[in-house]
């Protein structure tokens, strides 16, 4: 468990974001599906980025391994795609947690194009045991409204198959940017990509990239936290590496949420500098959070700190990540005095005017629960988080940045 207390001065900080971990993750599976060479630049430190790169180095020069990928949900959609295609004998499994976030939706749709997978325990989630071999491809029917990376695990494999593939969608899509940025990838190597509002196709396509390098973009969910202080101190100036106005990333959205909150973002050549000297007027904050579910949780602890009544939606993949988010938002910020209800889709948020002069967080092994409530300590006093080693699947960087930023952090 680690204490928490705020800067007691302004903040004035730059700090050096890591890259997205989503195109990071994406760059290392193109690598390997294209066969290529390309470095990529600011990658990643995530533990999610650094499990796959194992992974993949796993299975290098191999023809069968037992995978695990602990809690990395990504991971294990875009690795069950791939070793679906790698010949050899695979086994691909995880956490605990893992083993109880589904997955057959994607396992259905391989199987349709011909993979050899099977369960090794409960139907329809891991651990899997996959025979890898060459796919032809084809035409798949699939749920958009469940995991938008089942598509991108299935659309990064596409180049492999001679016969393409044309992707059905049977319902919305969630998370639609985040399949726009695997298109976008796709199209920067060569690809030839097709996609209109519920079918995608992959042609086939000779590929010979010319790329060397490639240079991630910063993390925007990282972003957010400092979206999020920057908001709650109201007295702050903060620079961010890497980020840029015109990107992949669907949590690009973030400066202009928070600009709801008096936080301005202006754009530099290679950075982005947040600042706020002011309290926001906001007298309510409702948002779809259908594209972007990653800063819902960062919303919702902006809006309770700053006592701003919220209504979010959009939420209904927040139940199979690291945890139930929904579940472990309303349970935090009831603890703290807010009223919340929630559904399985949505959480309505009536903050208190009177905080807690001290309080536990549980974080539920979900680093975005750990890293989302670190602003509470502008107006409590003595904050405690549980289990902070839980950040270093998206940002092991993150309790130091505080530091630099003037933020006291103990261990206790």
């Amino acid at each position: 468990m680690i204490f928490l207390s705020s800067p007691q001065h302004k903040i004035n900080a730059s700090l050096k974001l890591s890259g997205s971990k989503s195109i990071s993750n994406r760059l290392l599976i193109l690598r390997e599906v294209l066969n290529a060479n390309f470095e990529l630049k600011n990658l990643s430190d995530s533990e999610d980025t650094v499990l796959l790169q194992n992974a993949l180095q796993q299975v290098k020069n191999k023809t069968q391994a037992t995978i695990n990928i602990h809690h990395a949900g990504t991971d294990m959609r875009f690795l069950t795609a791939l070793l679906a295609v790698t010949n050899g004998e695979w086994q691909l499994t995880g956490s605990e947690r893992m083993k109880q976030r589904p997955i057959g939706e994607l396992v259905n749709a391989l199987r349709t194009l011909g993979a050899d997978i099977q369960y090794l325990e409960k139907e329809n989630f891991p651990p899997l045991k996959i025979t890898g071999k060459t796919l032809q491809g084809g035409k798949v029917e699939i749920n958009g409204n469940i995991s938008s990376q089942y598509i991108s695990a299935l659309l990064l494999v596409a180049p492999l198959f001679k016969n393409g593939l044309k992707i059905s969608l049977k319902s919305d899509l969630v998370s639609r940017p985040y399949i726009d940025m695997t298109i976008s990838l796709l199209k920067q190597f060569g690809v030839n990509v097709n996609a209109s509002e519920n079918v995608i196709e992959v042609f086939p396509t000779k590929i010979n990239s010319q790329k060397t390098s490639f240079v991630v973009e910063s993390d925007w969910s990282s972003a957010s936290y400092w979206y999020s202080i920057c908001a709650v101190s109201q007295n702050a100036e903060i620079e961010l590496s890497f980020l840029h106005k015109h990107s992949l990333q669907a949590d690009s959205v973030l400066p202009a949420l928070y600009e709801q909150f008096g936080v301005t973002t202006v754009f530099k050549e290679n950075s982005v500098l947040l600042s706020c000297n002011k309290k926001s007027d906001l007298k309510g904050f409702n948002f779809d959070f259908t594209d972007c579910p990653d800063i819902a949780q960062t919303l919702a602890v902006t809006c309770f700190t700053l006592n701003i009544p919220a209504t979010l939606t959009g939420l209904q993949t927040l139940k199979v990540k690291e945890t139930d988010r929904i579940f472990a938002l309303k349970t935090e910020l009831e603890k703290l005095g807010a009223k919340v209800i929630a559904t399985e889709n949505s959480l309505q948020l009536q903050p208190t005017t009177k905080f807690p002069a001290e309080a536990i967080i549980e974080t539920y092994n979900d680093h975005r629960m750990a890293m989302s409530f670190a602003p509470l300590a502008f107006v409590i006093p003595k904050l405690n988080i549980k289990n902070p080693e839980v950040v270093s699947k998206s940002y092991p960087a993150f309790w130091e940045d505080l530091k630099t930023v003037g933020f006291s952090v103990l261990s206790c």
